[in-house]
């Protein structure tokens, strides 16, 4: 069904593998000995670079599969989610990355030590890991496909597992040595590489689209059979299901509350900031970074706006019989970016591309893999082996490359757990890359908003919270709510409003404790220095 790849794709893809290589063997050349250098590159990363590695890690294979799947399906509504984004970023420069950089943290969990004790800070921590597992592995699972089609042309459950098993290893291999440097420098490379094959694919699509611009235009805007503009960017209906999660309401409020989390919550985006010399370039770093994901969102979202053309108006391509509604892979409707990049696209052009969403997984993975590293390592086990007199920072960088093994091979047990689950939601790939979030930012996001604005709480409310925020959206999931509730009580509600329901039960809960004699965090030292 499929193109067979020609020798110029794989000239292609070898030469990407070798490219992995040597730049592998170059960033891992010289051993870390020291834990500050292993999860913070010594604080000395420039702000340019760690805008790059966020808005790698925060695209990556969503993006480079989501996006396009989001145009042909949808429209350009998705971009005005970033307004939510730079809401966020604002709040968290002014707010959160002073905090982080005034009480000296490796991980952002370790603010709430400061406030609650240890407890809360292990708690919050393996909330986390539970989180970034979801996360980081349904954007393993979306690249294993697309590796899945080209390795065995086909995205049976065996194929698919060893895709995820093979991005696994390549994303392990490159990382564990040098560690969060490594990992920065590496996302550069592969926002390049994808950025890139992106790129050639609009190309690629113009020239092969037998209209001009106006007529394209005009297409999207009148898509016809009741359809509206596929152009439309902003939309105002008042929508809380599935289908209205890129509403201007969701927007202002669950995106500015999920970015909110992202970058200041999220240990895989906010590693990267605390790699900075201080808050201020660290504050930077976010903002210049969201303005750097805005093309490159629009960038994969036209594709699929263009493949809408290309596959579903026979008239302007002068044809004389429509197409399938969606083309297909194997009788799956998700995988239409692939699908035109394996029967489409020229030779060489075509490994370009596939190298393109290989660069996208392994940048989320490698980020994915450091972070979750950084807080069972910081969080979790140093405190528990001090306590045993083992002070030897070697010892630690020497268990965060154990627990990166560790964390990869959990990580593609879930990303082949989310291949029947994604399947089973019946979501659009980006949709669904996002709502996996949702699990553990709501508790997160809940538990700092009474640490920073209230001087309530206490160990066990923290606990309690934790539990609410990751338990709420749960009970929303198709599968859950059919097994535990009547066919009358089961809500269609989109995952932007289960964050906040979320939020606001785990920020209340987390308000039921009484405050323990703890000081308090100074909410205005240097807070407004960006």
């Amino acid at each position: 069904m499929t193109g067979q790849f020609h020798i110029y794709d794989w000239l292609v893809f070898f030469g990407y593998i070798l490219l992995l290589v040597a730049t592998g063997l170059y960033f891992n050349r010289k051993a870390v000995d020291n834990t500050n250098d292993y999860f913070l590159g010594g604080n000395k990363m420039p702000v340019w670079l760690v805008a790059i590695s966020v808005l790698a890690t925060s695209q990556s294979a969503a993006t480079f599969l989501g996006g396009p799947d989001q145009g042909y399906r949808n429209d350009l509504t998705y971009l005005f989610t970033n307004v939510g984004a730079l809401i966020a970023a604002y709040i968290v420069s002014v707010w959160l990355i002073p905090q982080f950089y005034k009480n000296n943290v490796s991980t952002v969990y370790e603010l709430l030590e400061k406030r609650f004790g240890s407890d809360a800070k292990k708690q919050a921590g393996i909330l986390y890991l539970f989180g970034r597992i979801f996360a980081s592995g349904a954007r393993l699972y979306m690249a294993a496909i697309a590796v899945a089609m080209i390795l065995f042309g086909n995205i049976e459950p065996n194929s698919v597992v060893i895709s995820v098993l093979v991005l696994a290893a390549v994303g392990l291999g490159y990382s564990v040595v040098g560690g969060i440097k490594t990992v920065i420098y590496s996302d550069v490379i592969q926002c390049a590489v994808y950025v890139s094959a992106g790129l050639f694919v609009i190309y690629f699509l113009l020239q092969s689209i037998p209209a001009d611009f106006g007529q394209i235009v005009d297409v999207l805007q009148n898509p016809g059979n009741g359809q509206a503009s596929k152009l439309k960017i902003v939309d105002w209906r008042l929508d809380f299901t599935s289908t209205g999660v890129f509403t201007v309401a969701s927007t202002l409020v669950g995106f500015v509350l999920l970015n909110i989390a992202a970058f200041g919550l999220d240990q895989d985006m906010t590693q990267r900031v605390l790699t900075c010399k201080d808050a201020k370039e660290g504050s930077r770093s976010i903002l210049m970074s969201v303005f750097l994901v805005i093309p490159v969102m629009l960038l994969f979202i036209v594709i699929g706006l263009l493949l809408y053309v290309f596959y579903q108006r026979p008239d302007l391509m002068n044809l004389s019989n429509s197409i399938a509604d969606t083309p297909t892979f194997s009788g799956e409707k998700v995988t239409v970016f692939m699908y035109y990049v394996l029967n489409e696209l020229p030779a060489g052009i075509k490994g370009l591309v596939t190298i393109g969403v290989i660069a996208a997984a392994i940048s989320t993975l490698n980020s994915g893999l450091n972070s979750m590293s950084s807080v069972v390592v910081q969080d979790l086990y140093r405190p528990w082996k001090q306590k045993r007199s083992v002070k030897n920072d070697r010892h630690f960088v020497f268990a965060g490359q154990i627990s990166m093994l560790v964390v990869a091979i959990v990580l593609s047990a879930m990303a082949i757990l989310c291949y029947f689950w994604q399947q089973y939601s019946e979501m659009p790939l980006l949709a669904f890359a996002l709502s996996v979030m949702v699990f553990s930012y709501s508790g997160l996001l809940g538990v700092y908003g009474a640490t920073l604005f209230t001087k309530r709480g206490n160990p066990r409310s923290v606990l309690l919270a934790l539990i609410v925020g990751f338990l709420t959206p749960l009970i929303f999931q198709p599968y859950i709510a059919q097994a535990l509730f009547p066919a009358d009580w089961q809500i269609n509600l989109g995952f932007t409003w289960q964050l906040c329901i979320g939020t606001a039960l785990s920020f209340l809960t987390c308000l039921l404790g009484k405050p323990n004699k703890v000081t308090h965090i100074d909410k205005t030292s240097d807070a407004k220095e960006i």
